[in-house]
Parts: structure tokens; C-alpha cells; sequence
């Protein structure tokens, strides 16, 4: 079965650029960014590790670890480091997953079931660059899927994880194109009796179901 969001993110145990990990151990108590590319030295993934490296602070403030992941073994992905380092001007500084065996990408539904260590073809590769966000009780908030030919906009991970953040904090839901510090929406599931203690001061509503109020502290 496909994972899907609310869905308890499989556990496992591996060898990483920075040692062995239980990822559920991992995690801890933060939220986590699990981000796996199609092949090592290749140009697409080569600038997707750096852009996480330079922005990792921004991870780092919003209590979530980044953990990447590749069908290439760990004294691959160490080499690599320093191509990505020389060439994107940010060392890795977030763990790499060693996966040649396949286990974690099918566990993930990643790669397609029949494929086989060592005998990928370009089309095996392609599912290969998926984004999960996991929340601190081990659980799917956020899968993407990207094609190969298209490098991934981590900014909007960032911007979907305050959302998330935010809406698992307060009874609200956030509009199209929300960014922090914007007007969010009253829930569905909050009643205008309810709403109206949390917000004495009132809201807008263009329509009964669509109440604005200001992003909530």
C-alpha cells in the first residue's frame, strides 16, 4: 500500500554520511525532512544537496532535521561531499543515506517495486526525488513527487512546514499562497460560538464558511 499523509512513517535502521541511525530515534522530538534524489553526481541533485546545506539554520529554527537519501552506497555519497561543496560553496552538514539495496526507497514506495540493486534503468530513477514531512509523533505530514529533470523549491518545504506548524497549534488553516505573517482562516471544524472566543475582536467573512483573521502568535 502507498504511504499517505497522517500514515506513521516506517521505521528503519541504517548507515548514514554521519553513522548508523534509527529514525524513529533520530527524530526525536522535532519534526524531520526526508528528501531522497535519483543518483549521486549528478547535476539536478548536486545543487538540491547545497541549497539544503545553505538553508539548514532555517530548518534548524523550526525545530526539523533534514536527512537525504540516495540508492547510492555511504562511501559514494562521501566522495560526492566534495564535489557539492566546491561547487554550491556549502559542506554537508545534514546526515546522507546509503540505501544500495533498495530497502528504504521501496519502503517509501520511491522506486517501483520491481526494481533490482544495480540494474536501474533512467525510468526506475525518475521516482526518485520525493520530499516527506514527518511531525514529532512519527507521522506523514507532506509527501512530494518530483520529475527528474526538475530541481525541487525548498523554500516551499520551509513555507508548508510554518504552516504546518502553525495550523497544528491553532484552529486554523492557512490560504493559497500563505506565507507566515499572513492572514490565515478559522477552521471549518471551529463553530462561530467557539471562534468567537478566540478571537473576540471578530473576523472577516466574505462568505459564512471563509473567515480571515489575523495569523495567530
Amino acid at each position: 500500500m502507498a504511504l499517505r499523509i497522517g500514515d506513521e512513517a516506517p521505521n528503519f535502521q541504517v548507515e548514514t554520511t554521519q553513522g548508523p541511525i534509527d529514525f524513529h530515534q533520530w527524530i526525536g522530538n522535532s519534526y524531520a525532512v526526508l528528501f531522497s534524489h535519483p543518483k549521486d553526481f549528478t547535476p539536478v541533485c548536486t545543487t538540491e544537496l547545497g541549497t539544503m546545506a545553505r538553508i539548514k539554520p532555517e530548518f534548524d529554527k523550526r525545530n526539523t532535521k533534514i536527512i537525504g537519501l540516495s540508492v547510492d552506497p555511504v562511501d559514494d555519497h562521501k566522495r560526492w561531499s566534495k564535489d557539492i561543496e566546491e561547487t554550491q560553496g556549502a559542506a554537508l552538514n545534514y546526515p546522507l543515506i546509503g540505501d544500495a539495496d533498495l530497502k528504504i526507497s521501496k519502503l517509501y514506495d520511491m522506486l517501483p517495486a520491481e526494481a533490482q540493486p544495480g540494474k536501474r534503468t533512467a525510468s526506475d530513477n525518475q521516482t526518485v526525488r520525493t520530499v516527506f514531512v514527518i511531525g514529532p509523533d512519527k507521522k506523514i505530514k507532506l509527501i512530494l513527487y518530483y520529475p527528474m529533470t526538475t530541481g525541487r523549491n525548498f523554500d516551499e518545504v520551509l513555507r508548508v512546514l510554518d504552516s504546518i506548524q502553525l495550523t497544528a497549534k491553532h484552529k486554523v488553516a492557512t490560504p493559497a499562497n500563505w506565507k507566515p505573517g499572513q492572514e490565515v482562516i478559522i477552521a471549518g471544524s471551529v463553530s462561530d460560538e467557539d471562534a468567537k472566543k478566540q478571537y473576540p475582536g471578530g473576523w472577516k467573512a466574505p462568505k459564512p464558511y471563509l473567515r480571515y483573521v489575523p495569523q495567530p502568535k
